[in-house]
């Protein structure tokens, strides 16, 4: 489980995050809505140790992520993270790129970590690009790749930051399916999105960041079909 109490991150005298308290069990799809600049993808980073804290704590799995003495990089093997850009190496290919973290991190030998990246690739639906560079695939193609990398990890927990928003519209779809056929496999996922249907047919529960805070948190059917913040209605009234 992630659990996560009275958590503050600041920006200089800007407050990001006012107190979040969330959990996340296993198995859980948790899908993030809300405006630009409520906090959304900072939590992710604060979760990830990407930012530091300056009030409350994040636990994964009973280690306190923010504690003197936490091993981040052991940590981080757990959580995979998917970025709005997918940031591959262009001088390795997709098997190549794949390969790299249980090569250096885990300590695989090359044939095992090979092995792993070709079973991830041909799971995100790319066996047929494994000797292809970055530069030939396409941006659904390359986030996709950048999901095997993470996969190629094996992550208890997968928190995908925006994995769509960079890419042209077309490409949006096999993305979604790729992070579908996870939730499917019972991945533990939190997924700052602005995909509605995406939240709305593949999510457990979905939260409203507004400004800093949870403003609302519940079943998809509540969040989209029966709304109580003022705040959700309005947002949701001005993505339909």
């Amino acid at each position: 489980m992630i659990e996560i109490r009275g958590l503050e991150k600041f920006f200089g005298a800007f407050q990001v995050l006012k107190g979040i308290d969330l959990d996340v069990p296993k198995g859980e799809v948790l899908s993030i809505v809300g405006a630009s600049g409520s906090g959304k993808s900072t939590l992710l980073y604060c979760i990830n140790a990407l930012e530091a804290i300056q009030a409350g704590s994040v636990k994964v799995d009973g280690t306190d992520v923010h504690a003197k003495g936490t091993d981040v990089n052991l940590l981080r093997q757990k959580l995979g993270m998917v970025f709005q850009q997918w940031n591959s190496f262009p001088h390795l290919t997709a098997l190549q790129n794949v390969s790299l973290s249980p090569q250096i991190v885990k300590g695989k030998s090359k044939a095992e970590a090979r092995d792993i990246a070709a079973k991830r690739l041909e799971h995100v639906g790319l066996g047929d690009k494994m000797n292809v560079y970055p530069s030939a695939l396409s941006g659904g193609q390359q986030q996709r790749l950048a999901i095997a990398r993470a996969l190629a990890m094996e992550p208890e927990y997968m928190l995908f930051d925006e994995a769509t928003s960079a890419l042209d519209p077309e490409l949006v779809g096999e993305v979604l399916d790729t992070m579908r056929l996870l939730a499917e496999e019972g991945m533990t996922m939190i997924c700052v999105t602005h995909e509605m249907s995406f939240a709305r047919d593949v999510s457990d529960r979905v939260a409203f960041f507004h400004q800093g805070v949870i403003e609302e948190i519940d079943k998809p059917s509540e969040i989209f079909g029966a709304p109580k913040s003022p705040h959700l209605q309005k947002f949701l009234s001005n993505i339909r």
